[in-house]
């Protein structure tokens, strides 16, 4: 097995190679700007610190969200080129459940990413490995109440502090902790969602509703 992991559904451009075994190698960047411009040479960069050509990979995680509209669809159309050219699967992973899983917390916890908008993309787990709730995006005052007294993890609990008091890091997800998480799932013979975005709202950029179409005459 040798798995290609990336994710782009938070501002930091991660991706990692796991055989199998462990992480092989990995390569995280911070920049919600440039999603476009990091991806493929970080995969270019993992491949050179691993020694191995791309048509090595057996398989393909991408982190589906949720996340912006933008820099989660690079990731996802990325993750799909390489299934298709390589003739491999293609594996969807939470990008909050790899938070959840690098936080590596006992008992109940939140993970809360930067939504924007001064909302956060958030889930409630019972451990690192076990969601409790279906991602959602809300202002944090309006989950303050579901979210109290519990450690939070992640770049929207450090943004928020009044509503998550007990937040600590890992801030952004990373591709190393998405691809252990997948390689621990497949070896246990589980399904892994399918490759396709988590959402959860409208992209920023939308066309006027009063456009006005103009056709030639």
């Amino acid at each position: 097995m040798l798995l290609l992991a990336l994710d782009t559904a938070t501002p930091a451009v991660t991706v990692a190679l796991h055989d199998g075994t462990d992480v092989i190698a990995s390569s995280s960047q911070v920049d919600a700007r440039r999603h476009g411009e990091l991806l493929l040479p970080a995969v270019d960069r993992v491949l050179a610190e691993a020694g191995l050509r791309l048509d090595a990979v057996t398989g393909v995680v991408a982190g589906i969200g949720p996340g912006p509209y933008t820099g989660l669809r690079v990731g996802l159309m990325t993750a799909d080129t390489f299934g298709l050219a390589l003739g491999v699967p293609v594996h969807g992973v939470c990008t909050l459940d790899g938070l959840a899983y690098a936080a590596d917390l006992e008992g109940p916890f939140v993970v809360a990413t930067d939504a924007r908008r001064k909302e956060v993309y958030w889930a409630r787990y019972a451990d690192s490995r076990t969601r409790l709730t279906d991602p959602a995006v809300d202002r944090p005052a309006d989950i303050a109440e579901r979210v109290a007294g519990l450690p939070a993890v992640g770049a929207g609990a450090l943004l928020y502090p009044d509503t998550f008091p007990k937040a600590h890091e890992p801030e952004h997800v990373s591709a190393a902790a998405l691809a252990c998480l997948a390689a621990e799932k497949l070896a246990a013979g589980e399904e892994l969602p399918a490759p396709r975005p988590l959402y959860l709202r409208r992209p920023d950029a939308q066309v006027p509703k009063n456009y006005k179409v103009v056709t030639p005459k």
